[in-house]
């Protein structure tokens, strides 16, 4: 037996191993117990953005001062964006608090590699029509004539048009 045809044929068949293989990425956001709703919409997209993308999400809930006494409030949080993301992603690991954090895992119910052949097959298929363009918006004369008042004439809404200087 050829050694060196043995090495690349082992080389050969540890590459397409490696092809196959999706590493698993874990993406953190970091919450508060008192935040706004327009900061929580924004967590939330950034959340279901990763689990789109096929990547795992690990959420945390930081307490500072009085908050540490109402975990509750955390818990609470953490189920409504649970909840919100249900869709996409499952709880993987359930809130559990950790010192001055509480932590929960969201895993995506597709893998990367499905989500990556999901996104690419929708950006393909998207393919502008060509639309007739009308006579009239084609840049003749009476084209600009008709869109565009005399100067000499109001404005129709009732500002005034500058005159010729």
């Amino acid at each position: 037996m050829d050694y060196g045809k043995f090495k690349y044929e082992a080389a050969v068949k540890a590459r397409e191993s490696r092809r196959n293989q999706t590493q698993t990425i874990v993406k953190e956001i970091k919450l508060r117990p008192k935040i706004d709703p327009h900061d929580y919409g924004t967590k939330k997209g950034h959340v279901e953005r990763f689990l789109k993308a096929g990547d795992k999400v690990k959420v945390t809930i930081m307490f500072r001062g009085r908050e540490q006494s109402r975990p509750e409030l955390g818990f609470r949080l953490l189920q409504r964006l649970a909840g919100d993301v249900e869709e996409l992603g499952f709880v993987e690991s359930q809130p559990k608090q950790d010192g001055r954090n509480m932590i929960m895992v969201i895993g995506p119910h597709r893998k990367k590699s499905e989500a990556k052949a999901h996104a690419g097959q929708s950006h393909s298929k998207s393919v502008p029509s060509p639309r007739p363009v009308a006579p009239a918006a084609q840049g003749g004369p009476a084209a600009t004539a008709a869109s565009e008042p005399a100067a000499d004439e109001p404005a129709a809404d009732g500002a005034a048009v500058p005159g010729p200087a």
